[in-house]
C-alpha cells in the first residue's frame, strides 16, 4: 500500500514539474547594452512579465505555441513565435531603436516643424482620453529599490556612525531600500478612489520618496509624486497651454500593427520652470500617447533628488481604449556626498473598465491593507512578482531578515557594548548637542543636552542669560505609554535671577496619530507679555547689541500647568488646560550695546501700554481649544486607522476664562476666538494660505497685560510668522480688551509663476 501511494505521489510530482516550462533570457539593444525593465507580453492576452534592471526576464508557460512581444520605449517591438514543451528555453532578444527606421523629415526653411501639427491634435484629444472611462479597476505591482553609491564619513560636521546593520559595504555601497507590493486600484470619476493593498514586503528606508500610483500625462498638471504631497506638479507636454512652454521636433515615423507612430522630441523653452525634456510618441489619427521617455532635473524645479526619468508604455485594453501597461521611474541623487540611484517600477494588469461597486464602497478610507498583507511567504512572491529579483536584491532580503532575528535575540552584552561606545565630548556639550542612549531588551532611554552656546542670549532685563535645555525620554518596548521629561534652567548674569521649570508628558502608544497626551509642568520661568512670543531671543539679542533696540518685554512667574489633548478619527481635536501664575514684574538692569548710538533703551514695560500698571499678582486660568478639519482621509491597517489629513480648512474655537479669587487669583474675564486656516495648493499657480478670525471679550472686569488680546507685530527686517503677524505693526500698539475684533492674514507664494519668465532673475529660483 505504501509503495502504491508513493508511486502515485511521484507521478503527480512528475506531471507537476512538466506542466510548465521556463522561458528566460536577456533583452539588449543593438550595441550590446541591456535594456532595464523591458516589457514582455503574450500577444493577444494581458499576460506577461517585465525584465529587471539587468534586462533579464523569466516567464513560466504551459506547453503550447505562443507569440511573445518584446517592447521598450524608443525601440521597435520584436515578436517571436515559440513552441513550449517540457524543457526550459533560453531566448535572448535584441531590440533596434526607432531612429534606425527613421525616414527623412523635410522641413522648409520658414516652415513649422511637423511635430507641432501632431501636438496640437494630441492637445485637442487630451481631455477626451482623460475622461474616456468613468470607472475602472486595475491590479498594480509596485517595486522600488534604492542603491547607494557612496556614503560620506561626515555630514555637516556630524560623523555618521555605522555598525554594519545597514548591509552596506565599507564604502557605503549597496541596497538601502527594497519593497514590493500588490495593489488593487478602484476609481470612479471625478474624484473617488480606493487602493487595497493585497500583499506588501518592504525592507529599509525610502528616504521619504513616494510616487504616484498612476501618473497621467493627459492631465494639464502631472503628479509624479504622491497626490497627497505638496508638490506643484509638472506641465504635461500635451497640456492645454503646452505650446507656451515647449518646443517640439519630429524625430521619426514608424508603423506597428497598422498604427503609424510619431516620435517627437520635447524641448523646454525656459529653465527653472516645472518642465520635462525627452521624447513622446503619439499615434497618428487617434492622437493618443503611445509611449514616453521624459526627464526632470533640478534646473526644472525638481526637488530632493537630482534627476528623475519616467518611462511609460501604453497599450490597448479594448480596441478603442488604451491604458498604461507599465511605468518606470529612475532617480539619481547626490546630497552632501551621499550618492545613490533608485528605480520604481509599476506594472498594470487585469484592467476592468466596468467594475460594479457596492453602495458606500468609496468612503473616507483611501487605502486599505488586507489582513495578513505582510505574511506572504517567498513562494507567493516567486509566483506573483512580474519582475525577477536580482542577486543583490535576494541577498538584501536575506540579510535584513537575519538582522531582524538578531535584534530580537540580542544579549545583554550587546547593549552594554553600545553604551561603552558612546562618548561625551566637549564640542557636543558646547554646540552640537550631547546625546546619550541606554538601550535594553525592555526599553530605550535617551538623554539630550542642547548645546550651551545655543542657549546664550542677551537682553536688557537679564544681561547675558544662559538657558540649559535637557530632554529625558523613556520608551518601554511593552506597555501603553511613552514618557518624556523636559527640564529648563535659566540664569541672568546681570540681575542674578535663577529660574527653572520642568514638563512631564505621558503619550499613548496606541493610535499614535491621535497625539493623545497628558502634560504636567511647573516651576519658575521668564515669559513675554505676549505669550505668542512675537520676537525670538536671538533676533532680540542682535537688535539690542547692534542697534540699541530692546523689543522683547519680559516678566517672571511661578507657575503650574496641567494639560490634556486628544485627537479623534474624524479630525476633531480637543485640548483642555488649567494654569496658575504668580506674576512678577522685571526691570532693565543692563544697558550695554555695541552700537555707538545714544538712543536710550525703552523700559521693560511695553511703552504702548504705559497706562496699564503691572504689579505682582496671581492669575488662575482655564481654557479649552476645539479644532476640526472636515474631510479627513485615512489609511486602514488590520489593527489601526491612520489619518493622512484633508484638503479642507481647519476651524478652531478657543475659549479662556480668568477665574477670580480662587488660589488668590486677581483676574476675572472671559474671552473667545474663532478662526479658520488653510493651505491651498494651486499647483502651477502657487500656494495660497490664509488665516482669518473673529474674537472678543465677553467681560473684562479684572485683567492684566498678559491676559489682553495681542496682535503679533514685527519691527525687524524679517519674520517667519507670516500668517500670524502684521509685518509693520509695533508689538503692543493694538493690544486690547474689545468686545469684538476681526483679523485676516493671507500669503501667496507664486512658486516662480512670474519670476521664472524673467531672464537672469529666474536663476535665483
Amino acid at each position: 500500500m505504501r509503495k502504491f501511494t508513493l508511486t502515485i505521489l511521484l507521478a503527480v510530482f512528475a506531471v507537476t514539474i512538466t506542466d510548465a516550462a521556463k522561458i528566460q533570457g536577456t533583452i539588449k539593444e543593438e550595441q550590446g547594452s541591456t535594456l532595464a525593465y523591458a516589457t514582455i507580453t503574450i500577444k493577444g492576452t494581458p499576460t506577461g512579465t517585465t525584465a529587471n534592471s539587468k534586462g533579464f526576464y523569466s516567464l513560466d508557460l504551459k506547453p503550447g505555441t505562443y507569440t511573445l512581444q518584446f517592447e521598450y520605449v524608443g525601440f521597435i517591438t520584436v515578436e517571436k513565435i515559440i513552441e513550449v514543451a517540457d524543457k526550459d528555453q533560453e531566448l535572448d532578444i535584441t531590440l533596434i531603436t526607432n531612429k534606425n527606421l527613421m525616414g527623412e523629415v523635410i522641413v522648409k526653411a520658414k516652415g513649422e516643424d511637423p511635430a507641432y501639427r501632431i501636438i496640437r491634435q494630441a492637445i485637442k484629444k487630451r481631455n477626451y482620453y482623460q475622461q474616456q472611462t468613468d470607472s475602472l479597476s486595475v491590479a498594480i505591482y509596485l517595486k522600488g529599490i534604492i542603491r547607494t553609491i557612496a556614503i560620506p564619513g561626515k555630514i555637516l560636521g556630524q560623523k555618521i556612525e555605522r555598525d554594519g546593520s545597514d548591509g552596506l559595504d565599507s564604502a557605503g555601497k549597496g541596497v538601502l531600500m527594497l519593497s514590493e507590493s500588490n495593489l488593487l486600484l478602484d476609481e470612479v470619476k471625478p474624484n473617488q478612489s480606493k487602493i487595497t493593498v493585497r500583499s506588501s514586503f518592504s525592507r529599509g528606508d525610502n528616504m521619504g520618496l513616494n510616487f504616484s500610483k498612476v501618473t497621467s500625462f493627459y492631465t494639464n498638471n502631472v503628479n509624479i509624486f504622491d497626490v497627497n504631497s505638496s508638490s506643484r506638479g509638472f506641465i504635461s507636454p500635451i497640456a492645454d497651454g503646452a505650446l507656451n512652454f515647449y518646443r517640439y521636433k519630429l524625430l521619426n515615423t514608424y508603423t506597428r500593427d497598422g498604427i503609424t507612430v510619431k516620435t517627437i522630441r520635447v524641448i523646454p523653452k525656459r529653465k527653472h520652470e516645472p518642465l520635462f525634456s525627452g521624447n513622446i510618441e503619439i499615434a497618428e489619427g487617434s492622437w493618443r500617447i503611445y509611449s514616453l521617455d521624459l526627464l526632470l532635473t533640478k534646473d526644472y524645479q525638481l526637488e530632493l533628488i537630482d534627476t528623475l526619468k519616467i518611462k511609460q508604455l501604453h497599450g490597448p485594453v479594448t480596441p478603442h481604449i488604451w491604458k498604461t501597461k507599465n511605468q518606470i521611474i529612475s532617480i539619481g541623487f547626490n546630497m552632501f556626498n551621499f550618492k545613490g540611484v533608485g528605480s520604481f517600477v509599476n506594472v498594470y494588469s487585469n484592467y476592468n473598465l466596468s467594475p460594479q461597486f457596492v453602495p458606500g464602497y468609496f468612503d473616507n478610507i483611501v487605502m486599505k491593507y488586507d489582513t495578513g498583507y505582510y505574511r506572504k511567504d517567498s513562494s507567493f512572491w516567486t509566483q506573483s512578482r512580474p519582475v525577477t529579483l536580482e542577486d543583490d536584491e535576494k541577498r538584501y532580503y536575506t540579510f535584513r531578515d537575519s538582522m531582524s532575528i538578531v535584534r530580537e535575540s540580542r544579549p545583554k552584552s550587546y547593549y552594554d557594548s553600545l553604551r561603552r561606545q558612546q562618548k561625551i565630548k566637549l564640542t557636543h556639550i558646547l554646540w552640537s548637542n550631547q546625546r546619550y542612549r541606554w538601550s535594553s531588551s525592555s526599553s530605550t532611554t535617551t538623554y539630550q543636552l542642547k548645546g550651551l552656546i545655543k542657549g546664550l542670549e542677551y537682553n536688557t532685563v537679564e544681561g547675558v542669560a544662559l538657558k540649559i535645555n535637557q530632554h529625558l525620554n523613556y520608551i518601554p518596548n511593552k506597555g501603553r505609554y511613552n514618557y518624556y521629561f523636559y527640564w529648563n534652567m535659566r540664569y541672568g548674569f546681570e540681575n542674578r535671577h535663577f529660574n527653572s521649570f520642568g514638563t512631564f508628558t505621558v503619550t499613548s502608544k496606541k493610535d499614535a496619530y491621535r497625539n493623545r497626551y497628558l502634560s504636567l509642568s511647573g516651576g519658575k520661568r521668564v515669559s513675554q507679555f505676549n505669550n505668542d512670543n512675537p520676537i525670538d531671543a536671538l533676533t532680540n539679542s542682535l537688535y539690542t547689541l547692534f542697534a540699541r533696540r530692546n523689543y522683547i518685554k519680559l516678566y517672571e512667574n511661578w507657575f503650574g500647568n496641567i494639560q490634556y489633548s486628544n485627537k479623534f478619527e474624524n479630525g476633531l481635536i480637543i485640548n483642555v488646560r488649567a494654569s496658575f501664575e504668580d506674576r512678577i514684574p522685571l526691570n532693565n538692569t543692563s544697558f550695554y550695546s555695541f552700537s555707538k548710538s545714544t538712543r536710550p533703551f525703552t523700559p521693560n514695560h511695553p511703552e504702548e501700554l504705559a497706562m496699564i500698571g503691572f504689579d505682582r499678582h496671581q492669575a488662575l486660568m482655564t481654557d479649552i481649544t476645539i479644532s476640526y478639519q472636515p474631510g479627513q482621509k485615512y489609511i486602514q491597517y488590520p489593527n489601526r486607522k491612520v489619518s493622512i489629513g484633508s484638503d479642507k480648512p481647519v476651524f478652531t474655537l478657543h475659549y479662556t476664562a480668568g477665574i477670580p479669587d480662587l488660589l488668590g487669583s486677581d483676574i476675572k474675564y472671559n474671552k473667545w476666538k474663532l478662526s479658520a486656516t488653510d493651505n491651498m495648493n494651486l499647483k502651477l499657480a502657487g500656494l495660497f494660505k490664509y488665516n482669518v478670525g473673529l474674537g472678543g471679550f465677553l467681560n473684562a472686569d479684572r485683567y492684566s497685560i498678559p491676559d489682553m488680546k495681542h496682535f503679533n507685530g514685527n519691527r525687524t527686517f524679517y519674520n517667519t510668522k507670516y500668517l500670524n503677524s502684521f509685518q509693520l505693526a509695533p508689538y503692543y500698539a493694538y493690544s486690547n480688551i474689545a468686545k469684538l475684533y476681526g483679523e485676516a492674514n493671507i500669503e501667496h507664494h507664486f512658486n516662480g509663476l512670474l519670476t521664472n519668465k524673467i531672464p537672469l532673475f529666474n536663476k535665483l529660483k
